[in-house]
C-alpha cells in the first residue's frame, strides 16, 4: 500500500449555482403584489491551500474526485438561496499545479498560499431581479450555471536548500541522519530509501534543509530505478552534493565512474519552469554549485580510495570533503560549506530585482463583438455556430420548458447583435444555428420580426411569438366557410319556427292575450 505519493491527477468540479425562483407576492387585499422570487446561491469553489502539516498527496491518490457543494435555489418573499460551501484541499508546501498537457497553473510555496482549482457556478436570478418597467411580472427565472470542471496534475517538489545525489547505498540517508534530527530508514541493501528524506541542519547561524534523491542509477532517464521519478524534489535546491561511495563492494564501481554516471543522468533531466530564479530563468541541475562528499572513509579501503581520487576531483574544480556518517568525520566542514552556498543563494534572491514582464494592454475595440459566428456544414446542410462567453452563459441560464424564458433569450441575443451577424454571415430562415462548442443548443433559426415579449399581451410564462401557427389550405377554408353557412341557416330556421309558434314575438296583442290568460287562471284558483 502506498504511503508516499508525490504526483496525482485530481478531478475537481465547482458547485452548481442554485436556480432562481418564480413567485408572485400575495396577501390580503393584494392578490397580485408583484414578483418576489429570490436569486439562487452561487456554487462553492474548490481551493488548494498550502498546509505545513500536510507532507504527501496520498489523500488525493485514494480519493481523486473532489466536488464542492451546490448553491441553494431561490425562494419566494425575496429570499435568496444559500451559497455553496468552499471546499479547501490541503496540499504540501512546494506543490505545483499543472494541466495534463504540462502547462504550469500555479506554484504553491509558502504557508497559506491558495489557488482556485475550480470556480463555482453563478446562481440564477429570480423573477424579482428580472422585473423592469416593461416586464413588470416575469413568469420565468434564470437557471444556475454549473461550476468549472477540469483535471489538474499535482506534483510535489520538496522545499530543500541542498540535494544529496548518488547511487543506492552510497550513504545519503546515513548522512542526513548524522547531520540532522531526521531518522530515515537505513539498511545495507540497495533501494532502501523509497521516498525523499528531508533533514534540517544548523551550521553556525545558518539553518537549511537537505534532501536526498533515492535510487538514482544509470539509465534513470529511461525509467530505470527510482531517481528520475524523484528528481523533481531537487529542482528548488540551490546546490547539489554528490555522495560517492568509497567502500563499494562491487568490483566494477569506483567514485569517478559513479560521478560520471550521475552527472550524465542530471544532464538528461530537463528542469521545467515551475521553479525560476529572481531573474526569471531556470538553472539546470548540472550547472548549479556542486560539492563532493567521499563517504565511508572510516573503512580502511574507503580511506585509501578517497586519497586516490581526491586529487583528480580537485583538479576538475570540485570542492571535496572526506566524510563518514558512522564516525562523523568531516561532517562539520561539509555542513559549513553547504551553509556558505545557501547563504550566497539567499542573498542573491534578496538583492537581485525580479524580472517583471511589462504588461501588454489590449483594450477592447469600440465595435469589437463579444461573440463570433463560424459557418460549418453538417450532413451537407449549412450550420452556423455562435461562440462567445455571453451567448454560451445565457443558454445555460435558460429554462427551455418556459416559452417566456426562451423569448427572453431571443431578445438578449438580438440585442447583442447575433441576428444581424447571422444575416451578414449568410444565414437564412430555417437554417440550423448552434450555440456553443460540440452539440451545444440547436435552433431552427427564425428571425425576430416584432418587438420583445414584454410588449405583447399574453399570460405569464408564455410568448406569443413562439405560439405555433399553421396556415390553413384552400380546401380547409372552403370547409370552414360551408360549416359557418350551414350553422347560420340552421339558426335562422330555428328562430322562424319559434316565431310561428308564438314563442318569440313583439306583438302587443299577443302580450295582452297572454296577460288575460294568466289572470283567468289565478281567479279559477
Amino acid at each position: 500500500m502506498a504511503s508516499f505519493v508525490d504526483r496525482v491527477v485530481l478531478h475537481v468540479s465547482g458547485g452548481t449555482g442554485g436556480h432562481g425562483c418564480v413567485s408572485v407576492h400575495r396577501e390580503k387585499f393584494k392578490p397580485l403584489g408583484g414578483p418576489d422570487g429570490g436569486n439562487g446561491g452561487d456554487g462553492g469553489d474548490v481551493i488548494l491551500r498550502v498546509d505545513h502539516q500536510t507532507t504527501t498527496l496520498l489523500d488525493f491518490h485514494h480519493a481523486p474526485h473532489r466536488h464542492a457543494t451546490n448553491g441553494g435555489n431561490g425562494m419566494g418573499d425575496w429570499r435568496g438561496g444559500k451559497s455553496g460551501e468552499t471546499l479547501i484541499l490541503s496540499v504540501p508546501d512546494g506543490t505545483v499545479v499543472k494541466t495534463k498537457d504540462g502547462e504550469v497553473l500555479a506554484d504553491l510555496v509558502g504557508e497559506g498560499t491558495e489557488f482556485v482549482a475550480a470556480a463555482g457556478g453563478q446562481g440564477g436570478l429570480g423573477n424579482a431581479a428580472l422585473s423592469s418597467q416593461k416586464r413588470k411580472a416575469p413568469g420565468f427565472a434564470l437557471l444556475g450555471i454549473p461550476g468549472d470542471e477540469r483535471d489538474v496534475v499535482l506534483e510535489l517538489k520538496s522545499i530543500a536548500d541542498i540535494a544529496l545525489v548518488g547511487f543506492p547505498s552510497a550513504g545519503k540517508s546515513s548522512l542526513i541522519a548524522a547531520m540532522s534530527a531526521a531518522r530515515p530508514k537505513i539498511a545495507d541493501y540497495p533501494f532502501t530509501t523509497l521516498v525523499p528524506n528531508l533533514g534540517v541542519v544548523e551550521a553556525g547561524s545558518t539553518r537549511f534543509t537537505i534532501a536526498d534523491v533515492p535510487g538514482l542509477i544509470e539509465g534513470a532517464s529511461e525509467g530505470k530505478g527510482l531517481g528520475h521519478h524523484f528528481l523533481r524534489h531537487v529542482e528548488r535546491c540551490a546546490a547539489l552534493v554528490h555522495v560517492l561511495d568509497c567502500a563499494a563492494l562491487e568490483t566494477d564501481r569506483d567514485p569517478l565512474n559513479d560521478l560520471a554516471i550521475i552527472e550524465g543522468e542530471l544532464d538528461k533531466y530537463a528542469v521545467d519552469m515551475s521553479f525560476a530564479g529572481p531573474d526569471g530563468d531556470v538553472v539546470p541541475l548540472n550547472e548549479r554549485p556542486r560539492l563532493i562528499a567521499l563517504n565511508k572513509v572510516d573503512v580502511p579501503d574507503g580511506k585509501d580510495m578517497a586519497g586516490f581520487v581526491r586529487p583528480e576531483l580537485e583538479a576538475r574544480g570540485y570542492r571535496v570533503f572526506e566524510v563518514s556518517a558512522s564516525s562523523h568525520e568531516g561532517l562539520r566542514q561539509l555542513g559549513f560549506a553547504m551553509a556558505e552556498i545557501v547563504e550566497n543563494a539567499r542573498k542573491a534572491v534578496a538583492t537581485a530585482p525580479p524580472r517583471i514582464e511589462p504588461p501588454v494592454l489590449r483594450p477592447r475595440g469600440v465595435n469589437a463583438a463579444s461573440f463570433r459566428i463560424r459557418h460549418e456544414e453538417k450532413d451537407a446542410l449549412p450550420l452556423f455556430r455562435v461562440l462567445g462567453e455571453k451567448p454560451e452563459r445565457w443558454v445555460k441560464q435558460t429554462d427551455f420548458t418556459n416559452d417566456e424564458a426562451v423569448g427572453f433569450l431571443a431578445d438578449r441575443l438580438a440585442k447583442l447583435g447575433v441576428e444581424e451577424q447571422l444575416f451578414k454571415t449568410g444565414a437564412k430562415p430555417g437554417d440550423t444555428v448552434v450555440i456553443g462548442e460540440g452539440d451545444g443548443v440547436v435552433f431552427d433559426w427564425e428571425p425576430t420580426m416584432m418587438g420583445g415579449a414584454e410588449l405583447l399581451a399574453g399570460p405569464r410564462g408564455s410568448d406569443l411569438r413562439l405560439a405555433e401557427y399553421v396556415r390553413p389550405t384552400r380546401e380547409q377554408k372552403r370547409e370552414e366557410y360551408q360549416e359557418r353557412k350551414d350553422a347560420k341557416a340552421a339558426a335562422r330556421a330555428e328562430l322562424e319556427a319559434d316565431r310561428k309558434a308564438g314563442i318569440w314575438t313583439e306583438s302587443v296583442q299577443n302580450r295582452k292575450q297572454a296577460a288575460q290568460k294568466g289572470a283567468e287562471t289565478e281567479s279559477e284558483d
